[in-house]
């Protein structure tokens, strides 16, 4: 099939690379122009320099929503189009342009995490597995009929790069799997449970500012989702902001005000932290590394050179 691809950073670039290798001829590629947001930079491999290597036409958009971009559309006349990490809303006029209309490719179990950094969100929440959803683009963000999904199931000590990592070597066997199946004439395919439907916001700095309300094994996903690249979770002590490298949930139960600093255990110091909700539990959350304000990187044993004093989500 001939096929236009849309697409951003280090998944689209994969996607493409995927189409590049299939017996499908990418005709015209369109993505974003760089981006100096902090999210926008990481995972950050070039959709446009890898189809200038391949001798494909490429097109540099914000949005898509203008005449020139329409007339090159219709000019390449595709199949299909494929669209992966695409930050901004596709008209209707372009997604239903191809005789085939517009395949998403996104990172997440769909109908579940629709939207924006679903990885570290499904991480956060403690989610079994994540995956990669094939899906017929339609008016509704991400709930178009699914034609291929794939799952991974999350390791106890996932961190968000781990799934990414494990994802992202889904693209290819996921949206050449879809596009053989299409090109082969199937037209039915899986509806979405749209009573399963969540959807999620793009990170930000409040997202990865530490509530020492919140229980420990809570606290012990949000460092593991905030894992480099990804801005680190912070705190901040005696008024300086503390970023929370590394931390495991603590083996004893420690009760008092969260965020007091209150015991050193094996390689970590024990941060009071909530109770459980469910439970009334209480863990401690004990913090192994750190990176103070000034760029050092360091265990907290050494950070902490003495018990007592609090750690607060504002300076």
């Amino acid at each position: 099939m001939r096929v236009v691809m849309f697409g951003y950073q280090t998944w689209g670039h994969r996607t493409l690379r995927a189409l590049l290798e299939s017996e499908h001829d990418v005709v015209l590629v369109v993505t974003h122009p760089k981006s100096e947001h902090a999210y926008e930079k990481i995972w950050s491999d070039s959709v446009a320099d890898l189809a200038a290597e391949h001798g494909v036409p490429v097109v540099i958009r914000n949005r898509p929503d203008d005449e020139e971009l329409f007339a090159r559309l219709k000019e390449a006349d595709p199949d299909i189009i494929v669209a992966n990490n695409w930050r901004t809303w596709i008209p209707p006029r372009i997604y239903s342009l191809p005789r085939h209309g517009t395949l998403n490719v996104h990172d997440s179990l769909l109908p579940k995490y629709a939207g924006f950094s679903p990885l570290i969100w499904a991480l956060i929440n403690n989610e079994p597995e994540v995956g990669v959803t094939a899906h017929l683009m339609d008016e509704v963000l991400d709930a178009g009929d699914i034609v291929v999904q794939q799952a991974v199931p999350v390791g106890p000590a996932d961190t968000a790069t781990d799934l990414f990592h494990k994802t992202v070597d889904l693209i290819a066997p996921v949206t050449v799997g879809a596009l053989d199946l299409i090109a082969s004439g199937h037209t039915e395919f899986t509806q979405q449970d749209r009573s399963q439907a969540t959807f999620f916001h793009k990170r930000a700095e409040e997202d990865i500012r530490i509530d020492w309300n919140w229980p420990a094994e809570d606290l012990e996903r949000l460092v593991r989702a905030q894992s480099p690249p990804y801005p680190s979770a912070f705190t901040h002590h005696r008024g300086r902001r503390l970023e929370v490298l590394a931390a495991v949930v603590s083996e004893g139960r420690y009760g008092g005000t969260p965020g007091r600093i209150f015991y050193r255990e094996g390689d970590g110091v024990v941060i009071v932290a909530g109770a459980d909700a469910r439970t009334g539990r209480r863990r401690g959350l004990a913090v192994t590394r750190v990176r103070t304000e000034d760029g050092r990187e360091l265990p907290a044993t050494e950070y902490f050179t003495s018990m007592g004093g609090y750690l607060t989500d504002r300076p």
